[in-house]
Parts: structure tokens; C-alpha cells; sequence
């Protein structure tokens, strides 16, 4: 039986990091992952919802969306799973910020004064999954605008940090040499210790071990942790097993289309044919499968989303 939330799930995320009783945990969180370039001493939860100008476009929902004492906004994202052009998706979310941020006024009028002095924008993105999407394959990936040819950076109104879990290779408590790896060590292992660790360090993580012990929800966050942690759970068996069928079905086809040609190369190649469009299919099996599950449990539109990858015309056909 765990000890501590899981903190992948959308619930447990953000009771770490999106509560305001709670926003020392975000603020420490960010300091140390932006340590020696920026210290944010306050900061305020915004709404996460921002409405479209036009009713025919689309409104965008954050995990985490906050303004800092010093005016940059930062979004926190978490995300679970591979989803097709996620790095397309977060620099769509910070362009939004940044135009959002433009004086409004009707054309001629002589009061709407503004010079284009914009915030800095940051998108934190924190990935339980290696992404294999053309992104370098690192633990830490930091973008900026910056000049091809002497790689100084140009614009600091556009930061992008994502960080890819799975590759912090450090698995042992010692091995962790600053706040920020410790943070990270613990995210990435959490659900499976007894104990917190580091609390002797910091007295930020006795008081992450106090809220994300399961034993001390109340009886009202213990149900949205466990619908949560089944969302969660759901999604992931579902698109596990789409996977398998796909696989099976790949491989199936292209035994049989290497019997066919009755040649070394055919068969290798059907296999490889048969094994990749399995999983594609497979894999939009099982978000479609999750969708159909979500909306059926009257999940909102912008959570499916979320979870799926799935674009808002797609659900609305799964009705």
C-alpha cells in the first residue's frame, strides 16, 4: 500500500503545486529549477481557464498557470504519455500568453496607448515519458530565442523547459547533489517510499511528506485522489492494451506477407510494415477507447483533451 500521493495524477499534481496554502512548495520548486538566473520571492495562482477572444476559438486550460513578484507568467504542465506535437502544443499556449498580454482598443482611438513591452512567458513541462518526437533526448532540454551563429540569447520573453523524467539517471538518495535533483528524485519515485526523504535538508520537503500522505486526506480529497488515480490508471491499461493487440496483429500480418514472398528481406520487412501500423492503430484504438470511457463518466471536453491528445472534433464524433 502506498505511503504518498502519486504525483502524476492530475489530482495529486496539483495538490503539490497548485494550491495557494500550498504555493511555498512551486516557489521553492521553481527557484531550484532556475537557480542562478532568476528568484521569485511571491507569486499568484491565475485563472488556469483562458476564455477565447471569439466564440469559435478555442479556450486553453493550463495544469498551472501563476504571475510572479516580478510580472513573468509561468506555466506548469503535466503530462503522462507520448502526445503527437506536444512541443507545438506549449509553444501555441505561451504565444496565446504573450499576445494576451497586448493593450486592447478599437482602431483610431487616441487613449489605447501601449509600446509592446511584454513579460517574459515561461513553460515548465514536466514529462513522465522519453520523448521520441525529434526532441534531443535528455533529462533537461531549456529553449530560448536565441542567434543561430553566437548562440546568445536574443529574447528572454520566451522560455521553454521541458524535463523528461525517466532520463534522470540518478536513483539513489546520495547521488543527488542539489535542491533541484532532490526535487526531482523524489517526483520521480514517490509513490513507491515509505519515508520521505531529505527532510532533514529542507524543511520544504517535511512539509511535502505532511500533504501528500495518503493517510491524511480527508475523506473528500481521498475520493478525488482515487477517481483521479483511476483516470489515470484507466487510460494507461487502456492504451497498453491496444498496443499489445497491435502488436500482435503487426506481427501476425507480416509473418503472413513474408510467407508470401517466400524471401528473407520480404518476411523482415512485413514484420517491421506490420509491427509499426499495428502500434499506430493500436495507439488510436486506445485513446479513442479512453475518450469514449471519459465522456461516458461526463468528463469535461478539456480534460479528455488532456489525457487523449484527441483534437475536439474527434470526441464530439465518439458521442
Amino acid at each position: 500500500m502506498p505511503r504518498f500521493i502519486n504525483p502524476f495524477s492530475d489530482w495529486g499534481f496539483k495538490k503539490i503545486f497548485g494550491q495557494e496554502i500550498n504555493k511555498d512548495l512551486l516557489i521553492k520548486f521553481l527557484n531550484d529549477l532556475l537557480d542562478g538566473e532568476h528568484h521569485i520571492t511571491d507569486l499568484v495562482f491565475k485563472d488556469k481557464e483562458q476564455l477565447p477572444e471569439l466564440v469559435e476559438m478555442r479556450g486553453i486550460i493550463y495544469d498551472i498557470y501563476c504571475t510572479t513578484d516580478k510580472g513573468e507568467h509561468i506555466i506548469v504542465e503535466m503530462q503522462n504519455r507520448y502526445q503527437p506535437f506536444f512541443t507545438d502544443r506549449t509553444i501555441y499556449y505561451a504565444s496565446r500568453d504573450i499576445v494576451n498580454q497586448g493593450v486592447k482598443g478599437t482602431v483610431g482611438d487616441t487613449n489605447v496607448k501601449w509600446n509592446y513591452c511584454l513579460a517574459p512567458v515561461y513553460t515548465v513541462c514536466l514529462l513522465n515519458y522519453d520523448m521520441k518526437d525529434g526532441t534531443p533526448t535528455k533529462f533537461r532540454t531549456d529553449i530560448a530565442l536565441m542567434d543561430m551563429k553566437d548562440n546568445t540569447v536574443f529574447s528572454d520573453r520566451l522560455r521553454f523547459i521541458y524535463l523528461m523524467l525517466p532520463l534522470f539517471a540518478k536513483n539513489e538518495e546520495d547521488e543527488c547533489e542539489n535542491d533541484f535533483e532532490r526535487w526531482i528524485y523524489i517526483l520521480k519515485n514517490m509513490s513507491t517510499f515509505e519515508r520521505m526523504p531529505f527532510q532533514a535538508r529542507n524543511a520544504v520537503f517535511k512539509k511535502l511528506s505532511e500533504i501528500t500522505d495518503i493517510a491524511a486526506l480527508s475523506k473528500d480529497e481521498r475520493e478525488k485522489y482515487d477517481e483521479s488515480l483511476k483516470v489515470m490508471r484507466d487510460y494507461h491499461a487502456t492504451l497498453e492494451g491496444a498496443a499489445l493487440l497491435g502488436r500482435r496483429e503487426g506481427l501476425e500480418e507480416g509473418r503472413a506477407e513474408g510467407r508470401e514472398k517466400g524471401l528473407a528481406e520480404g518476411r523482415e520487412k512485413g514484420l517491421a510494415e506490420g509491427r509499426a501500423e499495428g502500434r499506430a492503430e493500436g495507439r488510436a484504438e486506445g485513446r479513442a477507447e479512453t475518450a469514449k470511457m471519459m465522456l461516458e463518466d461526463g468528463e469535461p471536453i478539456s480534460k479528455i483533451m488532456r489525457y487523449t491528445g484527441l483534437a475536439e472534433e474527434e470526441i464530439e464524433k465518439l458521442r
